[in-house]
């Protein structure tokens, strides 16, 4: 993997593993669903006026118009609209862990449907790193956490994996921003539609509040999925999906220092195993060596 596909995966990894830090405060004053859906609606139009500011066309092909409306509605709607949810009982930190499950799903969706290849280090490697998430998530679990929220969650994860295969079709093409921007309307829209049918209005105005919406807004909403856009154009689904390994790195460790979320022992060992099984993916993924 080339040094640029690196920093914007390391990148993307840390600025989405914060989402669930900055989500756990906005649910504390506001409705997940509503607030989600208002965050959208922000984030959307700032980027289609800036895609156009670009000069990127609404004509967008037939392909990327069938992906963008699949990523709009199962990764705003589905997979961040459950998470939001879920995140009122369930930790920032768990939240993070279960997401990072997704790739393991991505790789083998990729090999048994899409033919794509996977050497046993690779195999070894995302077993790994789900070995390690599971470890994460055990000790949560023994401790009472809501079971209800981890199902959510675990859809959501699903959801995404759905997503990130079908956003296949949006990475060619080009006018990624207006794809970026074009998806948040969309989930926006099916969020505005079903909050009032899952739970009360509510906003709280704190400075707290405001401040983890405008971040959430700016960062993990519009930077980090124009990372992720960009990303899967260069590398492919099945590698841009295993830095979704590092949100048990960056996500413990954000919620710890911002929540004051429990890290215990059996986080950093998971944690390590979960890191190494990301080393394991990508040295799989090096091209092999031509022997003369």
């Amino acid at each position: 993997m080339d040094p640029r596909a690196m920093a914007m995966g390391l990148a993307f990894a840390f600025m989405w593993s914060s989402a669930f830090t900055s989500a756990r405060i906005i649910v504390a004053d506001a409705s997940p669903l509503f607030s989600l859906a208002l965050r959208f609606l922000i984030s959307g139009i700032l980027g289609v006026m800036i895609a156009r500011a670009m000069g990127q066309s609404w004509r967008l092909t037939r392909s990327q118009w069938y992906a963008t409306i699949l990523f709009g509605i199962c990764q705003n709607a589905l997979y961040l609209g459950l998470n939001f949810y879920a995140m009122q009982t369930v930790e920032a930190s768990l939240a993070a862990v279960i997401a990072s499950t997704m790739p393991l799903l991505v790789a083998l969706a990729s090999w048994l449907l899409f033919g794509e290849k996977l050497r046993p280090l690779g195999i070894m490697g995302l077993f790994a790193g789900f070995a390690g998430v599971a470890l994460i998530m055990s000790a949560r679990i023994n401790a009472g956490v809501d079971l209800f929220g981890v199902v959510l969650c675990g859809i959501g994860a699903l959801a995404l994996t759905f997503a990130t295969l079908a956003v296949r079709g949006a990475t060619s093409g080009g006018n990624f921003m207006m794809v970026v921007g074009l998806q948040m309307l969309v989930g926006s829209a099916v969020l505005f539609a079903v909050a009032p049918l899952f739970e009360t209005i509510r906003i709280n105005p704190t400075v707290p509040l405001a401040l983890a919406f405008a971040y959430t807004t700016l960062v993990p909403g519009l930077t980090a999925t124009l990372v992720w856009f960009l990303l899967l154009h260069r590398i492919g689904a099945t590698r841009a999906a295993t830095f979704h390994f590092l949100n048990p790195v960056f996500g413990v460790a954000i919620a710890a220092a911002l929540l004051n979320e429990r890290l215990g022992a059996l986080d950093a060992v998971g944690v390590m195993i979960t890191t190494l099984g990301i080393l394991a993916v990508q040295l799989s993924r090096q091209p092999v060596p031509k022997t003369a």
